[in-house]
């Protein structure tokens, strides 16, 4: 696996990684992380098209994913708890 970027943002850490034919854009927060994994083939501008998806609506949504990540976890654990 190659480290491809780290891409600064003030909230989450963004890595841009290649392994076995794909991209993964990992995102992690705290405990949670989020990886997206896209063939190179699908990807006509390499690592630069996909640094373009980076945009602010994606990064939004996927705070809110982590969000949603925090709350189901907690609620299980609270379920669970006696």
């Amino acid at each position: 696996m190659r480290v491809v970027a780290d891409i600064p943002h003030p909230e989450i850490k963004i890595t841009l990684l290649a392994w076995n034919g794909k991209y993964l854009i990992k995102l992690e927060l705290g405990p949670f992380e989020q990886t997206y994994k896209v063939s190179e083939m699908e990807v006509t501008g390499g690592d630069e098209e996909v640094k373009k998806w980076l945009d602010e609506p994606f990064l939004q949504s996927s705070i809110e994913l982590f969000l949603a990540m925090r709350k189901n976890l907690y609620a299980t654990r609270i379920r669970h708890e006696y």
